[in-house]
């Protein structure tokens, strides 16, 4: 019964029989389609989360709410954001969860957490392709850890759109992200002559081919030739 898979999650470890939690997995199953036994089960997965429980307990959860997560459980997953431990697996749910709140989750925890923590938020963004993230994102291209910068550059270069490439042409950059930010203008590049602005793909291009590393020149040299054909 579902009860007594949430009551096995108080001493679940690794070790313990998968079993004793199938009934949860059934229960993310047979509730598709069901918004008000989906609702239930979510509230119950969020209520265990925010217990005293084992981590790999957590981690259980996370993966759970990663696939019935709404608005809802944000606000608990969000919790874990500056966790060390955690922070990894309420990313990984919060990535999935289609809300709006739940990029706004991920964007606010930038200003909760440093070092490979906000990376790992800035990532996040990334995947979600959240447009919100832009300017924040172009702020951290200065910022003084170049693992934050590099990884700013990298969200933007996920984002692909006009913003992200005016934040990446404007933006002042840490030296040692340069590398990361001649290839995210590329990707950034790439998507917007795909999408017909050839405009600004070409503004890109040209901010590149004066660059000293040969593989962004070229690749520069190439996109300002296919601009020309279009």
């Amino acid at each position: 019964m579902l009860e007594n898979a949430f009551e096995a999650l108080k001493s679940y470890d690794w070790g313990t029989d998968p079993k004793t939690l199938k009934s949860i997995d059934e229960a993310v199953v047979s509730t598709h389609g069901d918004a008000a036994a989906r609702a239930e089960l979510e509230q119950q997965l969020a209520a265990a989360l925010g217990t005293e429980l084992s981590y790999d307990a957590k981690q259980f959860l996370c993966r759970k709410l990663m696939l019935v997560g709404t608005a809802t459980c944000v606000p608990t997953l969000a919790k874990f954001l500056s966790d060390e431990k955690l922070s990894h697996m309420a990313r990984y749910a919060l990535e999935r969860i289609p809300a709006p709140e739940a990029a706004a989750a991920l964007r606010n925890g930038l200003a909760q957490v440093n070092g490979a923590l906000k990376v790992g938020v800035i990532a996040s963004l990334g995947v979600r392709q959240d447009d919100a993230s832009v300017s924040p994102m172009g702020k951290l291209l200065s910022d003084s850890d170049p693992a934050v910068a590099q990884a700013a550059a990298h969200g933007l270069a996920a984002i692909r759109t006009a913003a992200a490439a005016d934040a990446l042409a404007s933006s002042d950059t840490n030296p040692e992200a340069g590398a990361a930010v001649d290839d995210a203008k590329l990707a950034c590049a790439e998507s917007l002559l795909g999408d017909g602005d050839k405009k600004a793909a070409l503004g890109l291009y040209k901010s590149l081919i004066g660059s000293s590393r040969k593989h962004v020149k070229l690749a520069a040299t190439r996109g300002m030739l296919e601009c020309a054909k279009r």
